[in-house]
């Protein structure tokens, strides 16, 4: 090798560490510089929502005193003028009086620690929910979730909690299961619903089974979105074989923090005893044959068309591996889950697992 030669592999190779170690370094800044501008945007969500809840505070602790609050809207109205011409935009009325009722519907305990990981906006929109149990609800599945400040104003608009099964339970324990609620376990009652919103399908207003799974595959992401997140679609029409018989199991799941299958069986009209049967068959045979190490046995979820609310409150009463619920092509009033869950719940209290035995 000549010594032009051995001196252009000495460049190359010199080269090659330059940008071996650039790149170590630069690859270490960016964590540095990503990491500390995380930090950052933590601290100043955090300031700027404890400083709007002083602010509302403030305002509360003012106007109560001396009974200011009968003409509480004209002191703020002027307030705001005075702040908008020290400030700047952000200290409109409607934001000042946001400030109060958040003030109102956390306390300083709550909104510190619940800042690291909800902004203002999340917290204007969970102020807004007058039920506890419910506003609890929003709030730590809002986190644990990961919800956008849109996510969850559609989340309270199309009555989530009102739709979740664990809402036809007793106070007491709807509340256990918030407390619960973390990262890496989940009830399956927060996960799973009493109703479904399938009204992205656009299906004909006569339609076959077939037809209504070619239209939950051809919509499958706003299918996993309205079933909730942690769901990943697995397989359809899945064989299942016993005695030498096929069955075919319309959707597969898997859920990956409850960490089991999810079988699907879709159904025009209303739920029937049978169906119970056929879902348990079929989760027996998963359970023998595909379930994973590390996995819990599944679940099996029955969609119908029609509810027939005290035929599945009397058979599912302290089932846990069958779940039933009612689909809708179409978005129904707030009354509609309302007056649904009522009945449900009207249908438990009445009919205890004492009773039944």
């Amino acid at each position: 090798m000549s010594k032009i030669q051995k001196k252009q592999l000495n460049n190359e190779q010199t080269q090659q560490l330059v940008f071996q170690q650039s790149s170590m370094l630069f690859n270490g800044i960016v964590q540095i510089i990503d990491q500390s501008r995380r930090r950052v945007a933590v601290y100043l969500n955090t300031e700027t929502t404890l400083m709007y809840w002083h602010v509302g505070n403030y305002i509360n602790e003012n106007l109560k005193e001396n009974n200011k609050t009968i003409y509480g809207h004209q002191i703020i109205a002027t307030l705001s003028q005075q702040l908008t011409g020290k400030y700047g935009k952000g200290f409109t009325y409607t934001a000042l009086t946001r400030m109060s009722k958040v003030a109102n519907t956390f306390n300083k305990d709550n909104i510190a620690t619940l800042s690291q990981q909800l902004n203002w906006s999340h917290f204007i929109e969970l102020s807004v929910i007058d039920n506890e149990l419910k506003r609890a609800f929003y709030t730590q599945m809002n986190i644990i979730e990961r919800w956008g400040v849109r996510e969850l104003r559609d989340k309270i608009d199309k009555m989530l909690f009102e739709r979740t099964v664990i809402t036809k339970q007793p106070e007491e324990l709807i509340q256990l299961a918030i407390n619960e609620i973390n990262e890496r376990v989940v009830n399956p009652e927060l996960v799973f619903k009493n109703s479904y919103v399938l009204d992205f399908l656009n299906l004909p207003n006569r339609y076959t089974e077939s037809e209504l799974e070619d239209a939950i595959i051809s919509n499958i992401e706003k299918f996993i979105l309205e079933l909730g997140n942690g769901f990943a679609f697995v397989e359809r029409q899945k064989r299942i074989t016993v005695d030498s018989i096929d069955y075919h199991l319309d959707l597969l799941f898997y859920h990956r923090k409850l960490k089991r299958m999810v079988a699907i069986d879709l159904k025009l009209g209303r739920f029937k005893p049978k169906h119970k049967a056929q879902m348990e068959l079929y989760l027996r045979w998963l359970e023998k044959y595909e379930m994973q190490d590390g996995e819990l046995p599944p679940i099996g979820l029955l969609l119908c068309s029609e509810g027939n609310t005290e035929h599945i409150e009397l058979l599912m009463l302290g089932q846990n591996e069958v779940k039933v619920a009612q689909y809708l092509t179409e978005l129904p009033s707030k009354e509609w889950f309302a007056d649904k869950l009522h009945k449900a719940k009207q249908i438990l209290s009445n009919n205890s697992p004492e009773t039944i035995l």
